[in-house]
């Protein structure tokens, strides 16, 4: 695949930049060989005893899970929290932070990932948007209150069965705790983590009115296109451009670039028209 054009294109967009939105979807983290549940057949790839008993990824990823068997829902949640525990970010995030620094950019993170892999490569807390919560952070199920602490549980999960050995509790009511992560179907979720978010990372479009955006979105798909809406919207504004970097759906259209290419092929593509 012949890619140096459009990697050339933008590493020009991004000399030229002031500030840089890294919009991340699922696919920024399959370079660091995180799962990819594109459709059903690949979560089944990566828990194929759902397969045998008929649970796609939106039965899994449900709060019903949590109200009708709290060790079977921690079973996935639980088996995801030390899979994402112990996840080393690939390259592309070092080479991220490096231009940031190299052009002294401002810069965010607004990402659909509830992964935390942004945080331990070495971003700031302060300049991360997680439009659907975070693995790391747990809520009660009812909920009771509008509490949000930090997941310190540790999990042992039995894969036969994909049971997990305990179940967080709410320590204010007793009841079963649960990821704050917006699941399908979800009604429970609370949102004031994720809003708090939001208000930071509108006040910095608001402190970026009038110059140079670039938004190097990375693995950001259509079937839940939260990501890709963002970047778009973004792109509309005066000054700022989007890079698409997405192997399988990377259609834009101009002035907006598109690398139909993985993340990490991608940043470092880039990576080399800015070295030279």
């Amino acid at each position: 695949m012949e890619l140096s054009r459009q990697f050339r294109q933008a590493a020009e967009l991004l000399g030229e930049a002031q500030a840089l939105i890294v919009a991340a979807g699922a696919g920024m983290g399959v370079d660091s060989g995180l799962p990819d549940f594109r459709g059903d057949s690949g979560f089944w790839r990566a828990y194929p005893l759902y397969q045998r008993l008929g649970i796609s990824f939106v039965d899994a990823a449900n709060p019903e899970q949590f109200e009708r068997d709290p060790n079977f829902g921690w079973g996935f949640y639980g088996h995801r929290t030390n899979l994402y525990r112990q996840t080393v970010p690939h390259g592309g995030f070092s080479l991220l932070l490096s231009w940031i620094g190299r052009f002294n950019l401002a810069a965010y993170v607004a990402t659909s990932n509830v992964d935390g892999q942004f945080q331990k490569a070495g971003f700031p807390e302060e300049s991360i948007l997680e439009f659907h919560g975070s693995i790391h952070h747990l809520q009660c199920i009812r909920p009771c209150c509008d509490r949000i602490w930090e997941n310190r549980e540790t999990f042992r999960i039995d894969e036969a069965s994909m049971r997990a050995d305990h179940v967080p509790l709410c320590s204010r009511c007793g009841s079963a705790a649960r990821p704050n992560i917006l699941m399908f179907g979800d009604y429970g979720w609370i949102e004031e983590r994720t809003r708090r978010q939001q208000e930071r990372f509108r006040s910095f479009l608001a402190r970026q009115s009038g110059k140079k955006i670039v938004v190097v979105e990375l693995g950001a798909g259509t079937a839940i296109p939260t990501v890709r809406a963002m970047s778009e919207r973004i792109g509309g504004f005066s000054q700022a451009r989007v890079i698409r970097v997405n192997p399988r759906e990377p259609q834009i259209s101009s002035p907006h670039l598109s690398l139909p290419c993985g993340a990490l092929e991608g940043l470092r593509g880039i990576d080399a028209f800015l070295k030279a």
